[in-house]
């Protein structure tokens, strides 16, 4: 099978390995197709998301479809959960398993992704997803969890106005949630294809106060904004990952309006199931965000368009239906 594996910042070299074998509980999948995202963005240029630090050569991509090849479900096209965690520590036993201490995330520390021809993954997490959703289109599926998560922790009331500040695809999809949940929605962006794109989904461009604000991009330009814009009392749901993995604001702004700070971590367990829900009964519709589809050997492309943020969502086709 082909891998791509980042060996150092910047270097992303593709392998031919053997398939891997399932383990206990897993099941071998046939990847679909990949959207390369952000915290891919940070592997790349930075070698490094948070405190992982790349340590040994790594596959990455986390949001994927694929299709099981083996045992009962054989042929089955799922939407794959990132996220395995142990089942057995405190946050697990609580429910909290998004925030599991011993967590393994696809395409991030030592735990191979999704950019590759074949991988092993636990059954329990590959959720089964409509046969005439376009795999490109599937990949959204993951982020739109993401999105979910966020949205739960604003707790955006009907009629109320919400701020996204970064509109990259987590961005857009918080902007078609929001809509869906009643709310009027500003945006901000700095580049204006972003904007656009917000702006095609109903969202204003114009300055306002907000109730809530989303920063999703990962810059402390944003989260300025966002904490500016937000009311007193109002609540600031952090998303993005920063460069460096560090956050700074002007504190006397969060403090003299008694702000709420939320910081969103991925997804919970149930996310995307809900997210498959919404979209497979045409609440959400994810077409239009799909920028750029690449076949897996044609991975410089891709991964400049994602260097240079052009478009909305990459693509990746490891098994080659991608255009040329």
């Amino acid at each position: 099978m082909k891998a791509l594996r980042l060996h150092a910042p910047g270097d992303l070299r593709l392998h031919d390995e053997p398939a891997p074998e399932p383990a206990p509980g897993e099941v071998l999948l046939r990847v679909g197709a990949v959207g390369l995202c952000g915290s891919d963005r940070h592997w790349l240029v930075e070698g490094a998301i948070g405190d992982a630090v790349l340590t040994e050569p790594l596959v990455l991509g986390h949001e994927f479809v694929a299709t099981i090849e083996s045992g009962p479900r054989a042929g089955e096209r799922v939407a794959v959960d990132p996220a395995s965690p142990c089942g057995r520590c405190a946050p697990c036993v609580e429910g909290l398993t998004h925030l599991c201490r011993n967590l393994r995330f696809a395409g991030h520390g030592t735990t191979d992704g999704a950019l590759r021809t074949l991988m092993a993954w636990p059954e329990r997490l590959a959720h089964p997803i409509a046969d005439d959703l376009p795999s490109p289109e599937g990949t959204l599926l993951e982020p739109l969890g993401v999105a979910l998560h966020a949205l739960d922790l604003g707790r955006v009331a009907v009629g109320a106005t919400a701020g996204v500040f970064g509109c990259g695809p987590i961005g857009l999809l918080l902007v078609r949630l929001l809509r869906l949940a009643g709310a009027n929605v500003v945006v901000a962006d700095p580049l204006p294809h972003r904007l656009s794109a917000a702006e095609a989904l109903g969202a204003s461009p114009e300055p306002g106060e907000v109730a809530v604000a989303f920063e999703v991009a990962g810059t402390d330009e944003a989260l300025e904004a966002a904490l500016a814009a937000v009311r007193p009392g109002g609540r600031v749901v952090l998303v993005g990952i920063p460069d460096g993995d560090r956050t700074s604001f002007t504190a006397s702004t969060a403090r003299r309006k008694g702000l709420t700070l939320l910081l969103s971590r991925r997804m919970g367990p149930l996310d995307l199931p809900r997210a498959i829900g919404l979209v497979e009964s045409g609440q959400v519709e994810l077409g239009g965000l799909v920028t750029e589809r690449h076949r897996l050997s044609h991975w410089p492309d891709a991964f400049a368009a994602l260097s240079e943020r052009r478009g909305l969502k990459v693509v990746v086709e490891p098994g080659g239906d991608a255009p040329s």
